[in-house]
């Protein structure tokens, strides 16, 4: 794993995810409370001994940036040629920004061969799942292979929104489609399909030579699902890698968390008793930053008052520094230095940093960016339309989605004064 080089594509708008990517990148979103999305690619890049990291950012990179100086950068040794380094778009190609997954690579192979790595590593910075990348490229060694692609099942109704992979009976791909309106199915399964992952193992050699080839066809959307694959799989050895979870449970677990709807499951589902992801396991730890704050506090319901005032929390996640004062919280998150005042009630809700919630308020399946101040009295997922009317964002699934603080504290302290 000492020559193998990880490139993470964390540039995404994620345009779906607004207005939680209104000022940040879709890859520094929060998810469960103290996490970025983007932590759990470069957690298993640490769990599986790859200790030198390139992070391609574009969109609204600054609060991805902050979070990887402040959270990952102590974990890497520069002078043992460790490193995880944030590169945003350079121009030192040519004069356009990103124009694919494949350029926003081809424009950084100057930086990649100063490393001289054998195998490099390609990610999505976005996708929730636990995975083990030393085997895949153990595999795509043992293969010698040009290529190899971390494969995943998905239903043929999924599959619309992956590449999908046709195999032979070695794994080796033998056809390929990007988002097809009929994806070919499995053979001898017609419940599911072989989606491509985004996860990629190249030769780094191949890959270089690759790039500057599709660099130079006029009309390439210069990606590699498009393009880049199509075009090698009948000439050269490129396999498919079936993914192995390291989860530690049942089913394996990949979550593409590009909808507001599938966030907010995504979220929810680590409330519940038997969570299907594992954030527990202690040989496989996902890592992040962990600002310096004192525990989570509960106050008021054993100091004799009878004033009806209790401040608790019920199957919940509540992070550091937050205080629930007199308020309740039931099936919800609560990311650090969150406030709940006495009489309010959370349920079934993610707030993000610094959210405080004024007494009496009463907020129920809502998502609630950083920093908002809900003022008291306020009646938030109870009244969708009303929740419109006030320019929130509903999803289709019933979410009532607040964004950073935009005035909201006037508009909402206006209607209740």
């Amino acid at each position: 794993m000492k020559d193998t080089l990880a490139v993470v594509l964390a540039g995404g708008r994620g345009t779906r995810l607004e207005p939680l990517t209104r000022d940040r990148a879709k890859p520094a979103v929060p998810f469960g409370g103290g996490y970025r999305i983007v932590d759990f690619a470069l957690s298993n890049c640490l769990n599986s001994g790859i200790r030198k990291m390139l992070v391609l950012t574009q969109y609204k990179a600054m609060s991805l940036d902050r979070h990887i100086n402040l959270g990952w950068r102590h974990f890497f040794c520069r002078e043992l040629g460790e490193f995880i380094d944030v590169v945003p778009p350079q121009q030192r190609i040519d004069e356009h920004w990103y124009q694919g997954t494949a350029d926003a690579v081809y424009q950084n192979i100057y930086t990649m061969e100063k490393e001289h790595p054998q195998y490099v590593v390609i990610l999505a910075g976005d996708h929730i799942y636990k995975m083990n990348y030393r085997a895949m490229v153990e595999a795509h060694q043992a293969r010698n292979a040009d290529l190899t692609i971390g494969a995943l099942r998905v239903t043929p109704e999924e599959a619309t929104q992956f590449g999908v992979m046709q195999v032979d009976n070695e794994n080796r791909i033998v056809g390929f489609e990007e988002k097809p309106a009929e994806p070919k199915t499995i053979p001898g399964d017609p419940n599911h399909c072989l989606a491509s992952m985004g996860i990629y193992v190249f030769t780094a050699r191949f890959l270089f030579e690759q790039l500057c080839r599709d660099a130079t066809e006029p009309d390439s959307a210069h990606d590699f699902g498009r393009n880049i694959i199509p075009s090698i799989i009948h000439s050269h050895r490129v396999f498919a890698f079936p993914f192995r979870d390291e989860n530690r449970k049942r089913d394996a677990y990949w979550r593409d968390v590009g909808t507001l709807d599938a966030y907010y499951e995504a979220n929810m589902d680590l409330i519940q008793i038997d969570p299907l992801l594992n954030m527990y396991d202690e040989e496989w730890p996902i890592r992040t930053y962990q600002p310096i704050l004192p525990p989570p506090k509960f106050v008021f319901g054993s100091d004799g008052r009878n004033d009806g005032r209790t401040g608790h929390g019920l199957d919940s996640i509540v992070c550091q520094g937050s205080i629930v004062s007199g308020g309740e919280v039931q099936r919800s998150l609560l990311s650090p230095r969150c406030r709940i005042n006495s009489f309010a009630t959370v349920e079934d809700s993610i707030l993000f940093e610094g959210v405080d919630v004024g007494r009496h308020a009463k907020i129920r399946r809502a998502i609630i960016d950083k920093g908002v101040r809900i003022p008291p009295n306020i009646r938030i997922g109870y009244d969708l339309e009303e929740d419109l009317a006030r320019n929130f964002t509903v999803t289709e699934g019933g979410i009532v989605v607040i964004a950073k603080s935009d005035g909201i504290e006037e508009r909402l302290s206006a209607e209740v004064a």
